[in-house]
């Protein structure tokens, strides 16, 4: 396996830095397999939460390669566009069939569902099922504002009572949509979304969070040189002992440079 080209630690958050988007997939998949297979072995079966969007494509492609015994793991996922069909490229339920699990065969796929109506029934229940079977992992990223599955910072709550929520999107938020090809303007997105709180994500026995790309360096350095506080969610991973951060040197910038 390829190694880091550089290990730190920052408060209680260690960090890998990798050459490339593609090396960084490949270690989190790894760890991630190793993760997996521990609950299986403990339990008989694991239970994962995957995030969506481009920057974890290289992860879920060497994820879905990896020798896992798909048959024994419970697949959830942190969000969901209120509204949007259910067929659209840009539903995660969607992308993640398209990216994953049309290509291994899970014991179960627990979908966010986020049609118009019945929506705080759906966050109930959707909580219920996280309850019910307890994440052994997490793999999630920092968007370009440092959320948080869709935690953006006007609404992230670090101590927040709820396991899933409905939230506004920040401008920020849906801008990153956009420009990852979703969706052809903001006017055309959702404007909310339900989402796992940060609690219900760090509860996860395991954290992997993974932020390749250059156009997450701002997101970076604002979560690891600045406060620890809502206004920039992914920073809490510092005071998060069991997460790993991976980056790439795109997403790093000069911020470890020796």
């Amino acid at each position: 396996m390829t190694k880091p080209i550089l290990e730190t630690k920052i408060d209680q958050l260690p960090i890998s830095i990798y050459q490339s988007n593609e090396q960084l997939g490949a270690a989190a998949a790894a760890e991630a397999t190793d993760v997996i297979a521990h609950a299986i072995r403990e339990r008989g079966q694991a239970n994962i939460i995957l995030a969506t969007g481009n920057s974890q494509l290289t992860f879920l492609a060497a994820l879905r390669e990896s020798r896992v015994e798909w048959h024994k793991v419970n697949v959830f996922h942190m969000d969901e566009y209120i509204g949007i069909d259910p067929n659209h490229p840009a539903s995660f339920p969607n992308f993640l069939h398209k990216h994953f699990l049309a290509h291994v065969k899970v014991k179960k796929f627990f979908p966010v569902s986020a049609g118009v109506g019945g929506i705080e029934d759906a966050c109930a229940e959707y909580a219920r099922w996280l309850h019910a079977h307890p994440a052994d992992l997490v793999a999630l990223g920092y968007g370009e504002n440092g959320h948080l599955a869709f935690n953006d910072p006007p609404f992230a709550d670090f101590n927040d009572p709820v396991w899933v929520k409905v939230v506004k999107l920040d401008e920020v938020s849906r801008r990153q949509q956009v420009g990852e090809g979703h969706f052809k303007s903001v006017d055309e997105m959702p404007t909310h979304a339900i989402t796992l709180t940060v609690p219900a994500l760090l509860a996860a026995k395991r954290v992997l969070a993974l932020v390749p790309e250059a156009r997450k360096q701002n997101a970076v350095k604002r979560a690891l040189t600045g406060a620890i506080g809502e206004d920039c969610p992914g920073s809490i991973l510092r005071r998060v002992a069991h997460a790993h951060l991976f980056l790439d040197v795109d997403s790093a910038g000069d911020l470890f440079a020796r």
